[in-house]
């Protein structure tokens, strides 16, 4: 029996020892575990270069997994290619070009629900509920919108089928900060609505603000696995990852 309270029995996404890269013979990962479970907010943290992002990729079948597997409510789904996992319940929000910027917001979030076009209604009024200004502002082309918003209609757009889990990279990157406590703000109202995900952070000390438990990468490998608090108030993250700034009293 699992002796871990904050999550259930069995894991709603597992990864287990993932080696992967984009080149065949040159792996960024080397072994990566990753076990997310149901209502979980995980954060992945570390150096640039760790392979925060190529994690990522892999879970949503974006790089080529050489060993290892990934596993989603005990299904093998190691390697399926992207638009099939989103049919089983797995969102990804790329850091960049993640929207369509001739499209208008509203078009965009049709995008997000192709597979499923006439549940558009239903789906639109919960991201809206979300994400109020995408409601509001509906016909705006994204082009026109601000870096901040353009990260709501991205996530608003994966939102659109309903998944259990969100792969989020890089979500506040190029934002200003009062944009950046945005976003993470949006992040933690996402998973309380009870949608699980998995973030890939560079704000390393905020991500851990938020999330239930983190991953620190390094060199594709696990360095240190524990709950958001422990690992801010850890001496060795503190020292090799986050700064003495960043310890929490």
């Amino acid at each position: 029996m699992n002796q871990d309270t904050r999550g259930p029995t069995a894991p709603l996404l597992v990864a287990e020892d993932i080696v992967a890269g984009y080149v065949p013979g040159v792996n960024i990962l080397n072994g990566c575990t990753l076990t997310l479970g149901d209502g979980e907010l995980v954060g992945i943290i570390g150096p640039n270069g760790a392979g925060k992002s190529t994690l990522l990729k892999s879970l949503f079948g974006l790089v080529s997994i050489g060993s290892g597997s990934v596993r989603l409510r005990g299904e093998d789904i190691t390697g399926q290619q992207a638009h099939t996992l989103v049919g089983k319940g797995i969102g990804y929000v790329p850091q960049n070009n993640n929207v369509f910027p001739r499209l208008t917001i509203e078009e965009n979030l049709e995008m997000g629900l192709y597979l499923r076009p006439k549940a558009f209604n239903d789906r639109f009024k919960v991201v809206g509920d979300l994400f109020p200004l995408l409601a509001n502002r509906r016909k705006q082309r994204a082009g026109s919108l601000s870096g901040g918003e353009r990260q709501m209609v991205a996530m608003g757009r994966a939102l659109m089928m309903d998944p259990a889990v969100l792969l989020l990279d890089e979500p506040s990157a190029g934002l200003s900060p009062a944009l950046q406590d945005e976003v993470f703000v949006r992040c933690r109202r996402i998973n309380q609505a009870g949608v699980s995900i998995v973030m890939v952070e560079q704000n390393a000390r905020r991500c851990l603000q938020i999330c239930d438990r983190g991953y620190v990468l390094d060199q594709g490998r696990n360095a240190y696995t524990d709950t958001g608090k422990s690992l801010l108030n850890d001496p060795k993250v503190i020292e090799l990852y986050l700064g003495t700034l960043a310890r929490v009293t």
